[in-house]
């Protein structure tokens, strides 16, 4: 259905009663859906004519007052037409305007309604059309766009520049970026790349483009926030005596204190050793102990774990 034939409050999804941020925020939404350098399901373009066509009249304030009053045909009526129409509004019964009998174009009497067809057939002598092309169209900004991307724990705790493509380029092709990663960014946070949206219409600027972050998977890693954990394997008999040990972070080597008598699974607190935070307090990192056992013993091994289950009274499952 061509646009002029659509409501365009129906169109936006907003009321008549809609103000100017609303409306904006209404396009913005739906442009970035239907955008055709983002969605690739037949139609889309075409709603995105729609919708761009309905926040061109709409976010002026000229061609809304213009379409509130007349509708789908509101490209026909010149600015004067317009403001004589407001004028035989607010003028009394029986006051004319120059040029013209008891109504428009002579049709109707005293005070009667106007038809729009015969208003513009007053102006234009019967031919309709041609009119809108009197009007300026002005600039509409580009849909902001979302793109993801992936980086390591590594690049989440450091941060720095780094080149990636996205795809979005003309004609399918990729296109390429010089992004700046913040240290400490975290799952789900987005990075601004200003102006790196989908193009504005008729000199209007360009949208935003978005990166979504994506933190891969670490072998040694696991995040929570900013929170960071990692495996500290040990020895029982290092559990059981107490042990400083090398711990690695993103951020470095770090050695550790086990206190005697660990237990495996007690996780170790170290404050602030998590992802940084450039607005506030940074993570912590969390060292979580695993007691390993040789897979294979050596004789003089054997012999001195047989003396320690002798010697030992230690019942690891108590008397259940």
């Amino acid at each position: 259905m061509a646009a002029e034939r659509r409501d365009f409050y129906e169109v936006l999804g907003v009321p008549r009663t809609a103000t100017a941020e609303e409306i904006q925020r209404a396009y913005r939404t739906l442009a970035r859906r239907n955008h055709p350098d983002v969605n690739k399901e037949p139609g889309a373009e075409d709603r995105f004519k729609v919708i761009t066509e309905a926040y061109d009249v709409l976010s002026d304030p000229k061609s809304r007052r213009k379409y509130d009053r007349f509708g789908a045909q509101w490209r026909q009526v010149p600015d004067d037409v317009e403001q004589r129409a407001g004028a035989r509004q607010r003028a009394p019964a029986g006051a004319g305007f120059p040029g013209q009998g008891a109504g428009f174009g002579g049709r109707g009497g005293i005070g009667e309604e106007v038809d729009i067809e015969d208003l513009l057939g007053s102006i234009f002598g019967g031919r309709q059309g041609g009119a809108g092309d009197r009007f300026g169209r002005g600039p509409v900004p580009g849909a902001d766009t979302e793109a993801e991307i992936t980086i390591s724990v590594e690049d989440a705790y450091h941060g720095g520049p780094r080149r990636i493509t996205l795809p979005g380029g003309p004609a399918g092709r990729t296109r390429e970026y010089e992004v700046t990663i913040p240290a400490g960014v975290t799952e789900g946070q987005r990075i601004r790349l200003a102006g790196q949206g989908s193009g504005g219409a008729r000199g209007g600027p360009s949208g935003d483009l978005y990166l979504v972050v994506h933190i891969a998977p670490h072998p040694r890693y696991k995040l929570s926030g900013r929170d960071i954990t990692v495996e500290i394997p040990m020895a029982p008999w290092e559990a059981a005596l107490g042990a400083t040990v090398p711990v690695e972070t993103p951020g470095g080597t770090l050695r550790v204190d086990v206190p005697p008598g660990t237990q495996s699974g007690r996780r170790l607190r170290l404050r602030g050793r998590g992802l940084p935070n450039p607005r506030g307090a940074p993570g912590d990192l969390y060292a979580e102990i695993k007691i390993m056992v040789p897979p294979k013993l050596s004789d003089a091994e054997r012999r001195l774990f047989e003396e320690l289950a002798t010697v030992s009274s230690y019942n690891p499952r108590g008397d259940r």
